[in-house]
């Protein structure tokens, strides 16, 4: 079946790109605000279009509150209007100036587009890059949009995150606050790969990025690949190598040229990154993730942390029991796949912070120090939020567990030695479901019983907890391994097992229980090659105990008493990620059918897992 535009459109809209609020059905943004559409000149004279919702009452000036986006500021044309704007409802209504824009190379804009274009820290004369574009913007606007009081905001999802990322690096004095949310940070372990992995499961997304146009167009000029099927494990698996797929990207999708060409660490994607540069930041940010997203979870806590390192500004941390944009909408009942978090939990967060931090910092209503949080962080587990003076807090103590023997956990390293066979014609699976998906979601709080159930994936845990226990931050992995082969990936998954009583959620699926559901909490690859650097990949040698140290992204969840602990361990996700040949070659794109081999791979018992536990 064939994605139209209009179908890839609704998926865009639902996802990441504006709020779809059910609070009030009634307004209507046509009735409250005026729109505008403007080419607006950049310094190398390449014209963005932009659209500028001003509201009609102008007994007051407002601050302008903007998102650039290669995704689309439609709808184009006059008396065309969107249904909602901005970043929530309640900043809708209180009135601000709502601006639009299409970056360079995309929709109406023009220019070329370059997929996450590359920070130029010193640019002379015409250079341009998007921040140039965003400083550009805003001054046309601050001297050109009526009523406006020269404050300017940023904010994002997912790609439109990330260019509100990078509008901190544009240095306009009017930017005085920026909220990137769910943010790309460097594309080598965001969205397409995951440390050095590549992200198979976003191959199809790689239609919306890696196609030129050649002028300003308001339909879409790409398409997605019609797979004839809506298995997608098995259409990956009958595929077989990667270089497979040049049947369907071709020479002129540039990003599978550039994915391809660039299978390292090396300068391409390093100067693609934009955490390196989040130095001194002077405005206002608040950062907002979710702690089950499977798109951009890395980008948050690292785009934080950077900036944590250097400057005095306002920064902030919100991450919620949320899938990607699950923040922008409201649905009643918050959940993720088949578990169930809270109620109201993203109103909570557009109310109370979303729109507390823009009104302060934009429209300056009081002058009394703003009363946020450093972290404000959602408990996954006990189903509460937390507020922390830092992310991750201080008062923790290590708590380190070993891959011990019967499929324990243990306090102490052990002689145990537990193999398995890894076969790449038989994969494990990453979600057990049969679908086709533009992008996962689900899996990141799904249940791992058919995963804790296959030979090639081994299980340790602790007994049934006997009291609470809350880890938080990061989780280190540092497994000891051996293999028949020269190449393999590494997979941990920390699990969540809810005890034999535990009752279904509405949202549980039909053909599941909850009694003994292994909740994923966190989870992550490292593409062996990579383990001592990510631009200087190197094989295993044979049969040789070899360190492979993963860092698995922050958590905050309460194991509670009568759960238990669990941790995975697997050398295939497939097809989240792309399979590995476990024969070593230097580039995996151009792999070999005959490349890829069934090889046994072992885990020593002096493997380790690091987690952070809270003292309360």
């Amino acid at each position: 079946m064939k994605f139209s535009y209009r179908i890839l459109w609704v998926m865009l809209l639902l996802f990441i790109i504006s709020p779809t609020q059910a609070q009030d059905s009634t307004y209507s943004v046509q009735d409250h605000y005026t729109k505008m559409e403007v080419d607006i000149p950049m310094r190398d004279g390449i014209k963005l279009h932009t659209t500028i919702y001003s509201p009609k009452d102008t007994s007051e000036e407002y601050p302008i509150l903007m998102q650039r986006t290669p995704y689309s500021s439609r709808p184009y044309g006059a008396g065309q209007f969107r249904q909602k704007i901005g970043p929530n409802e309640f900043l809708m209504k209180e009135g601000y100036i709502i601006v639009y824009q299409d970056v360079r190379g995309r929709w109406m804009s023009e220019g070329q587009y370059d997929n996450m274009r590359a920070f130029i820290p010193n640019k002379k004369g015409d250079q341009t890059d998007e921040a140039s574009d965003t400083y550009d913007t805003i001054e046309w606007l601050i001297n050109n949009v009526e009523n406006n009081n020269g404050n300017v905001g940023t904010w994002g999802i997912s790609y439109p995150g990330f260019y509100s990322t990078y509008s901190l690096l544009s240095g306009h004095p009017a930017l005085k606050a920026a909220s990137p949310q769910a943010s790309i940070s460097d594309f080598f372990f965001d969205d397409f790969h995951h440390n050095g992995a590549y992200l198979l499961s976003y191959w199809r997304a790689t239609a919306l990025f890696g196609y030129q146009k050649t002028k300003p167009v308001d339909t879409a000029w790409y398409q997605l690949p019609d797979l004839g099927t809506q298995d997608q494990y098995q259409f990956f698996l009958d595929e077989g190598p990667l270089s497979n797929l040049d049947e369907y990207y071709k020479e002129d999708n540039e990003f599978w040229q550039q994915l391809k060409s660039h299978p390292n660490y090396d300068e391409f994607w390093q100067s693609r990154g934009i955490t390196q540069y989040m130095k001194d930041i002077k405005p206002a940010v608040m950062i907002v993730g979710g702690l089950f997203d499977a798109e951009d979870l890395y980008g948050p806590f690292h785009i934080y942390d950077s900036m944590e390192q250097s400057g005095d500004n306002f920064n902030m941390i919100v991450y919620g029991p949320w899938s990607h944009g699950d923040w922008a909408r409201e649905q009643g009942r918050q959940s993720v796949g088949n578990v169930y978090f809270g109620d109201s939990i993203n109103t909570h967060f557009q109310r109370d912070y979303e729109t507390v931090f823009f009104d302060h910092f934009l429209k300056k209503k009081t002058k009394d120090q703003i009363r946020l949080p450093e972290a404000h962080i959602y408990d996954t587990g006990a189903r509460e939020w937390n507020d922390y003076q830092q992310w991750p807090p201080k008062a923790t103590k290590n708590k380190t567990w070993y891959l011990g023997p019967d499929q324990k956990l243990t306090n102490t390293p052990n002689t145990t030695e537990v193999s398995f066979v890894s076969d790449p014609k038989k994969p494990v699976s990453y979600n057990n479901e049969i679908k086709m998906v533009f992008t996962p979601r689900e899996y990141m709080s799904g249940d791992q019983r058919f995963a804790a159930r296959r030979p090639d994936v081994l299980v340790f845990e602790t007994d049934v907890l006997q009291e609470d226990m809350k880890l938080v931050g990061e989780i280190q992995a540092n497994l000891k391994v051996a293999t028949t082969g020269t190449a393999a990936d590494w997979v941990v998954k920390v699990i969540d097992v809810y005890p034999p009583d535990a009752e279904n959620y509405e949202e549980t699926m039909p053909s599941l229980k909850m009694s003994n559901y292994h909740m994923m909490v966190r989870s992550e690859v490292m593409r062996g090659r990579f383990r001592n650097s990510f631009e200087k990949p190197e094989p295993f040698t044979p049969n040789k105990k070899t360190d492979v140290n993963i860092t698995l992204q922050g958590i905050n969840h309460t194991f509670q008493k009568g759960h238990k602990l669990q941790i995975q361990v697997q050398s295939t996700w497939f097809p989240l990620i792309d399979l590995n040949p476990q024969t070593y070659v230097d580039n995996i794109f151009e792999a070999k059918k005959e490349d890829f081999q069934k090889q046994t791979h072992t885990v020593f018992g002096d493997s380790s897992v690091k987690f952070h536990l809270l003292e309360e």
